[in-house]
């Protein structure tokens, strides 16, 4: 097995922040980007709020910037998904899909998670033009226009009002005859002259030209006044919720019921001596590009300080 001194699975702003640091430090790091290299912002056209970008970036460029930034210090970039690990003694064993297998003294977990989408064939073909998983991330460019939420839990809500701030009309679409949300967030959106929750509602597909113009209803699906139409939107937000990509380390570190990798007090620490775990793989609550970087300094961090009290 090849032996490495830390080792960062995943890459996204957290996974290639953590390389430019321990890069940084000599600390000869090894980086697999995983199934999705880049991460999820790779799937944004704009992003207009991460620091160092007045005028705003597309998401495949920046990400591409942050990579060359981390090549510059030296960190072996791969191209291989983690397929299993051994995280029971310390130097930890990794396998890959290309046949690669690692031993490390120090692991960062930067695997992300992945939006949950409806399955719908029109949300691959409209990513980018209208189809969104992020409310804070896209809902700027749908200032004073018409747009629609799917779920009915506490994000839908939370992503709903968020863009009232920002939409002309927000449809909540909501496949249940009630929210699940907590009673204050039903409050919120039920309050909201803005929005419009379509209760017994599901999107079966999306239409438009050049991007989203509309999505298909169907209304009491499968009861005998079902009914089908067509809903004019601009923009259509998916806020069903992420699935952490943590599965191949949940025999080892603690996760919550979701599936995100729990931390240790104020620190990237999974529990297991140098182990650490950076950006959307475990943080349920911000899910954010700047977050999920300075997450992966934090981790690059503690690796290091990990390294020099063992004499490693």
């Amino acid at each position: 097995m090849e032996k490495v001194r830390c080792l960062i699975i995943g890459s996204g702003p957290a996974g290639y922040t953590a390389a430019i640091y321990t890069g940084r430090a000599n600390l000869s790091p090894v980086l697999y980007e995983g199934i999705q290299p880049g991460g999820q912002l790779t799937t944004t056209t704009e992003v207009e709020n991460f620091p160092g970008y007045p005028d705003g970036v597309n998401g495949q460029e920046m990400m591409e910037d942050i990579r060359r930034q981390a090549e510059r210090f030296g960190v072996d970039i791969r191209a291989a998904i983690a397929t299993k690990c051994d995280l029971s003694e310390r130097p930890y064993k990794f396998w890959f899909d290309n046949g690669d297998e690692v031993e490390a003294e120090t692991v960062i977990i930067c695997t992300g998670a992945t939006a949950k989408y409806l399955g719908l064939s029109d949300e691959t073909k409209y990513a980018g033009m209208g189809v969104s998983a992020c409310a804070t991330c896209d809902g700027f460019f749908y200032r004073k226009k018409v747009v629609a939420v799917v779920g009915g839990g506490d994000t839908a809500c939370e992503e709903a009002n968020y863009l009232a701030g920002l939409a002309k009309k927000v449809y909540l679409i909501v496949r249940k005859n009630y929210l699940r949300a907590s009673q204050i967030m039903q409050d919120r959106v039920m309050s909201n002259p803005k929005i419009e929750v379509l209760f017994e509602h599901n999107a079966t597909g999306l239409y438009g030209e050049e991007g989203v113009e509309g999505v298909h209803l169907v209304k009491r699906k499968g009861e005998a006044d079902e009914s089908h139409y067509d809903l004019p939107i601009d923009g259509f937000f998916l806020a069903i919720g992420h699935k952490p990509n943590s599965d191949i380390f949940k025999p080892w570190v603690k996760t919550d019921e979701t599936g995100y990798i729990k931390l240790e007090g104020n620190t990237q620490s999974t529990g297991i001596p140098g182990v650490f775990a950076a950006g959307d793989v475990a943080d349920p609550t911000y899910r954010q590009g700047v977050v999920a970087a300075s997450a992966g300094c934090k981790a690059a961090i503690e690796a290091e300080r990990y390294l020099t009290e063992n004499n490693l």
